[in-house]
């Protein structure tokens, strides 16, 4: 009879045991100078390795001739234990098995000191599906047990498990197996059982386990059936899209192009890939992409490796995290969404053009990307001017032109005619202060005087050129918002400034204690006056019919 792999590649001692040395190490010495603990605890994702030292721990503590704390495999116990017919061996299924009378059942012939192996062993799988009740009768056998008995309880959520179970047990968490390990694993089965398993297919399959050796071993399983097993034919047999076929989709994505992408998606449909699967691996791309982007050089080990680094460099170089953010975001809703969804393509589908359509997406990292890509656009329009405006640069020599010396007639050679146009000539003028110790020349005393900006609130002030003057002292983003008059706009009442924005992500860009201080000095060092700043939503009159629609269907502002 057929086996499966996982079954038959099974480790039958601690040695054998991938990716958990730390776990199996000290165990080992336990078992060796016989410091055996009463209980333990074995915490960790699925196909990891619990059971199986579970398992074990149960014959290495039994063995007539162990070997460095690993069971021998050869005596009569081991092979027993082996074969399933050692009956102080239990092993038991807590999410079948979960009641307070299966635990009384338990307790009432654990007392009873083994016929034939030096210990009774009971391994409780998914302990954390016992029931109350059964967690409390489990508890006073569990802290004091007879000394033939070990307990070894094995789950995947250690936070369903109570503080009283957990503080009587040795606890060991096994972490998930890397991707380098469990792709030479396969590789060595694969040898062993004559299968051609090539090297990208090897890893792909390590990557789609996600730290679980089971798994990985239940998916060669799946495509040992070809002559040849490589990365397409694993593709085809799983219903995976293939790298080209991901990226193209991402590339529509970015593109902005919905036809393509839900064209894109129909052909590997028709194809028969899952589109639940689908998704999954668009995300699975850009988690490596933003992995990529915001990690340093030598923290690339996070990243899965499932894609050409080539790849993952030229998407993070094109693209901001909050853009790979936001995508990831709409990823994971659609896929919440699809589990309960009477049509998964219709459902993906929509999920692809929400993905191209930026006003379709409403979290806020989608906002914080366009806001990004606004505060880019105007740098790039900004800067040049910025850049013809400045001095000239630095190491050329900065030659400053003197004004030309005008030559004005004393006043007692203008003729009567003259003087009274050479008053209207001067009018708004008076002579400069005559600085302590030079003497004023007769040009100088002509020379007009600078005039003070007009007073905030008088006939010749003008708000929008204030605005844009407050604005200047102001990062881009916010100065983006406060110089837009459909985002927000300003009116001096009296000695408060009151500024009226649009919408919610505008009010908590301008409306924090740092911002309104920062106005309110700006303001009072451009026009020597004190001001309130008061920032509020704007009424609905100051909208658009459209707008209006618009945000009262996203819900983006509470009119008053």
């Amino acid at each position: 009879m057929y086996q499966a792999l996982y079954r038959k590649w099974r480790p039958e001692t601690f040695d054998e045991v991938v990716g958990q040395n730390q776990i199996t190490d000290t165990l080992k010495y336990q078992v060796a100078s016989g410091h055996l603990s009463h209980a333990y605890l074995f915490i960790g994702s699925r196909g990891t390795g619990k059971t199986t030292c579970a398992r074990i721990l149960a014959r290495a503590v039994n063995c007539d001739h162990p070997a460095g704390g690993n069971p021998c495999c050869q005596c009569s116990a081991c092979r027993s234990i082996l074969d399933g017919s050692a009956p102080e061996i239990v092993e038991i299924d807590a999410a079948s098995n979960n009641g307070v009378d299966d635990v009384r059942a338990l307790r009432d012939e654990a007392i009873y000191s083994p016929a034939v192996l030096k210990k009774r062993v009971y391994i409780i799988d998914e302990v954390h599906m016992l029931s109350k009740p059964a967690f409390n009768a489990l508890l006073k056998i569990l802290e004091e047990p007879p000394e033939h008995l070990i307990f070894v309880l094995a789950t995947t959520e250690l936070s369903k498990v109570p503080a009283t179970i957990l503080s009587r047990c040795q606890r060991f968490s096994f972490k998930r197996i890397p991707t380098p390990l469990i792709k030479e694993h396969l590789l060595k089965i694969a040898a062993e059982e004559g299968l051609k398993l090539t090297s990208g297919a090897a890893e792909l399959l390590a990557v789609m386990a996600e730290g679980g050796m089971r798994d990985a071993l239940s998916l060669l399983d799946q495509c040992a059936s070809s002559p040849e097993i490589d990365e397409k034919y694993i593709n085809s047999c799983l219903g995976l899209a293939d790298n080209y076929a991901v990226e193209s989709l991402l590339d529509a994505v970015f593109a902005k192009d919905s036809g393509s992408a839900v064209s894109g998606f129909n052909g590997l449909w028709m194809q028969g890939k899952d589109p639940a699967s689908v998704l999954k691996e668009i995300s699975g791309l850009l988690r490596d992409v933003l992995l990529y982007k915001i990690l340093p050089p030598d923290g690339g080990g996070l990243v899965s490796g499932g894609f050409d680094p080539s790849v993952l460099k030229k998407y993070s170089d094109r693209y901001s995290s909050e853009e790979l953010i936001a995508l990831m975001e709409t990823l994971e809703s659609k896929a919440a969404q699809m589990r309960d969804s009477s049509d998964p393509k219709i459902t993906a589908e929509l999920c692809l053009i929400t993905l191209c359509d930026d006003r379709a997406q409403d979290s806020l990292y989608a906002v914080r990307a366009r806001l990004d890509r606004l505060e880019n656009t105007v740098a790039k329009v900004v800067a040049p001017a910025a850049a013809a405006a400045a001095p000239a640069v630095s190491g050329d020599p900065v030659i400053e032109k003197k004004p030309e010396s005008v030559s004005l007639p004393k006043p007692e050679e203008i003729l009567p005619a003259e003087q009274e146009s050479v008053a209207d000539e001067t009018a708004g003028t008076e002579p400069a202060a005559e600085p302590e110790g030079k003497e004023t020349t007769e040009e100088e005393k002509y020379l007009p005087v600078s005039v003070e900006a007009p007073a905030a609130g008088g006939a010749d002030f003008d708000l929008e050129s204030a605005v844009k003057d407050i604005a200047s002292a102001f990062p881009m983003g916010t100065r983006v918002i406060m110089t837009d008059p459909s985002a927000a706009k300003w009116e001096l009442d009296g000695d408060f400034l009151r500024i009226a924005v649009k919408t919610e992500f505008n009010r908590k860009a301008l409306d924090t204690p740092d911002k309104r201080t920062g106005i309110e000095k700006r303001f009072e060092e451009l026009f020597g006056r004190k001001v309130k700043v008061v920032v509020s939503g704007m009424q609905p009159e100051q909208h658009s019919a459209r707008d209006i629609e618009e945000l009262k269907r996203f819900d983006i502002v509470q009119f008053k």
